[in-house]
């Protein structure tokens, strides 16, 4: 009479209600969890750029070589930037979570998710009307939300030059040095452009130049986002 042998179980399998089966689900549970909350920081960029690029072509007065795109939340229609402000913000703090639970804490999580919460500031605290848009809308004296949009947007992106350089930092120590030249490079354009919106008194170079950082902001995030997607 031959007798049924107990499987015995491969190496580095897992039987289900084995506490290694439970760590290895709750492992993959937080994996998921984790680029999740990354995966907010790859469509932030091209929610915020694209939204805001269809709303500069159609709205009536709006000149991309003359007006910043936050200018937009003006306006009957000015709900759409709002709305695009706080719904990209609360991506890039999300993403900014993801990112400290995928790398351990450290500054660059920190700073991005200022810069996530200065978007929602922005959206809270909308623009004043400038150089003639909306259309009709003289420009007046600073209002106090105006005042503070343009706080909250400063130290955003101050936080964003920083989050750069700190990942590049961060970058070369562990041998990447594309990642860590690139990322130097978009804190310094960003910085630049940031600097010419804000002394160039109007001038179409200063607002094109600083639209331009934005976009390559935005791109240098999504990028970041997908790196850190693929290493979690």
């Amino acid at each position: 009479m031959t007798t049924a042998r107990a499987a015995t179980p491969r190496p580095g399998s897992a039987r289900p209600g084995t506490a290694t089966a439970r760590a290895a689900r709750t492992c993959g549970r937080e994996t998921g969890i984790t680029r999740s909350l990354l995966g907010y920081g790859v469509i932030a960029g091209p929610v915020y750029v694209g939204v805001s690029l269809a709303e500069a072509l159609t709205r009536d007065g709006f000149d991309l070589t003359r007006h910043a795109w936050s200018l937009l939340a003006n306006g009957d229609l000015g709900w759409v930037h709002i709305a695009v402000f706080v719904l990209t913000g609360a991506m890039t703090v999300a993403f900014a979570v993801g990112l400290r639970r995928a790398h351990g804490r450290g500054w660059a999580p920190r700073l991005l998710a200022v810069y996530g919460l200065s978007l929602l500031a922005a959206g809270v605290f909308r623009a004043d009307p400038a150089g003639g848009f909306p259309r009709g809308v003289p420009a007046g004296q600073a209002s106090w939300h105006g005042v503070a949009h343009l706080v909250s947007g400063g130290v955003g992106f101050a936080c964003l030059v920083a989050a750069c350089f700190v990942l590049a930092r961060r970058f070369a120590r562990s041998g990447r040095a594309a990642w860590a030249w690139s990322s130097r490079a978009i804190g310094v354009l960003f910085a630049a452009g940031f600097l010419a919106v804000a002394s160039g008194a109007g001038a179409v170079w200063a607002n094109l130049a600083f639209t331009g950082a934005v976009v390559l902001g935005w791109a240098w995030i999504s990028a970041l986002a997908v790196h850190a997607y693929r290493n979690a």
